[in-house]
């Protein structure tokens, strides 16, 4: 278990588990860039980021909530958890849940579902969080796409939470020391707001320098 003041942004775990070099930057270098992708990725949450609860059909939708895990060690904002099946509708959320009461979190992201599973790592994060919060168990978590303008259903699975774990590890070992681990230039670097700070390209370069001498001084 952790401490509250071991407690790391759930954000950072989605940054992990895309790059740990990235994650580096932005969390240990402080270093941001903005593009256009995390422009519109910004404006997306922004919308949902407003503290509020509305009820929509039968579910009450709670936006901005604040969430947790001391045995994960993270904390952050959820965009969207909604409680389906609470066959009635207080006004505040109630605890403990009743039964048949379905807790969902769900995630807004801009584009579409990515080749990884970087998202599905953060969203499983979230949902353990909000498990040890409100004692319950959450099977499905979902994503909103806003280029789809549709959701996407997440199953929870083993698998998926035993990864989370072994990533939220990695993750307190990496911010709790100084290093930032070198550039590996792939597909990510394209739509990365950090390359011209991270410079992939300038990294994969000395390696091949470092190649050329090493084959020269062993001659």
């Amino acid at each position: 278990m952790y401490s509250e003041s071991d407690l790391l942004p759930l954000s950072a775990l989605q940054h992990f588990a895309f790059c740990q070099r990235q994650c580096a930057l932005i969390h240990l270098e402080q270093q941001w860039e903005e593009n256009r992708f995390t422009a519109e990725g910004r404006i997306l949450h922004d919308r949902t980021h407003t503290e509020e609860r509305e009820w929509r059909d039968g579910v009450l939708v709670i936006r901005a909530l604040r969430i947790r895990s001391l045995d994960l060690g993270l904390a952050g904002v959820a965009d969207v958890v909604e409680l389906r099946g609470l066959g009635g509708r207080p006004n505040a959320l109630p605890l403990p849940l009743p039964l048949g009461c379905q807790v969902v979190p769900v995630e807004y992201k801009r584009g579409k579902p990515k080749i990884d599973n970087c998202d599905e790592v953060q969203l499983c994060a979230q949902a353990m969080c909000l498990e040890e919060m409100l004692a319950t168990s959450i099977t499905i978590g979902e994503f909103y796409y806003g280029s789809q303008h549709k959701r996407h259903e997440v199953v929870l699975s083993t698998a998926l939470r035993e990864e989370t774990r072994v990533f939220s590890a990695k993750l307190h070992y990496l911010l709790s020391g100084s290093t930032t681990p070198p550039a590996v230039q792939d597909k990510r670097c394209d739509a990365c707001s950090l390359a011209d700070r991270c410079m992939p390209g300038l990294s994969s370069k000395q390696g091949r320098i470092r190649e050329y001498i090493e084959k020269f001084i062993s001659i």
